[in-house]
């Protein structure tokens, strides 16, 4: 039979397949192969009963996220809080530059803007990431912003991420009340809020597929090369055909298209700044030398 993973915990993978939920593990030789079934695969399993059975194959992924760990996504939700903790456009385009590299689509969900004293920084980002073609939603008191939000979950397998208490739990609680998944204050010592999901479950919301995942507070760009980096940021990519030099980085070289635009605002500001630091993070990385296996 073939399914979908939904979730798995402790060693145990219930696998949806034609409405019904399937108890399974991996194959024994799975570990021996380095394979390991994750949320949102699509797997071939046997199955006598619904408590015991086994998943045989995982068919090929289309993409794969660590942290949060599911695979086969096609659009993911940014939850991008703007007080508590505090908006950051670093923060937020590490978040777009993994969802481009892994062919996902993202959506921008601004939360806590009620508590937002400066309500000119939600007119900027709305200004710059819209015009990237980057959907923004900002939280509502009148649930408008939710039934917007519910309306791109059709069909598609929908992860939420974002900075630790940002507000990923309590915007799916809202979305479906029975849920009912833990929420947690933020910490005054921290800063940041405590991690309250412990596994990855997909749940059928709006006629789709949404994960609930951990959130975390900084993505590292370790699998990043400095030559893909400029096809992460779309708004280069639209005029990097321009630039003198084909494989143009976009920093010292001349006559480069993106920073003629950088300096007649056509592209932010903020954005190129980005860039430019995550370059230099990627650049100055140390290597990883892999250990030889002693016979």
């Amino acid at each position: 039979m073939q399914g979908r993973i939904r979730k798995a915990v402790s060693g145990f993978y219930y696998v949806e397949s034609e409405g019904n939920i399937y108890q399974t593990r991996g194959r024994g030789n799975f570990r021996k192969q380095n394979i390991t079934p994750l949320v949102g695969d699509t797997v071939i399993f046997e199955s006598t009963n619904k408590t015991d059975g086994y998943v045989l194959e995982v068919l090929p992924r289309k993409n794969q996220l660590v942290r949060p760990t599911v695979a086969n996504i096609d659009q993911a939700v940014v939850v991008t809080s703007l007080v508590e903790p505090n908006f950051s456009f670093n923060l937020l385009d590490r978040f777009l530059v993994t969802l481009e590299l892994n062919e996902i689509k993202p959506i921008i969900y601004l939360t806590k803007v009620d508590l937002l004293e400066n309500v000119e920084l939600v007119q900027e980002i709305v200004a710059i990431y819209e015009k990237i073609g980057y959907p923004v939603i900002s939280a509502t008191s009148d649930n408008n912003s939710i039934h917007e939000l519910e309306e791109t979950f059709s069909g598609q397998l929908t992860v939420f991420m974002g900075q630790s208490g940002a507000g990923k739990s309590t915007l799916l609680n809202e979305i479906l009340p029975s849920l009912d998944l833990p929420t947690a204050a933020i910490s005054e010592s921290l800063g940041r809020g405590k991690h309250t999901t412990r596994h990855v479950e997909l749940l059928e919301v709006a006629n789709g597929l949404v994960a609930d995942t951990p959130g975390f507070s900084a993505i590292d760009l370790a699998t990043i090369e400095s030559e893909v980096l400029p096809r992460l940021f779309p708004e280069f990519v639209a005029i990097m055909d321009q630039c003198r030099f084909r494989e143009c980085k976009h920093l010292n070289e001349p006559d480069c298209a993106v920073k003629e635009a950088v300096e007649s605002d056509k592209i932010a500001f903020s954005r190129y700044e980005d860039y430019k630091q995550f370059m230099s993070e990627i650049e100055n990385r140390r290597p990883i030398y892999k250990k030889k296996n002693k016979n």
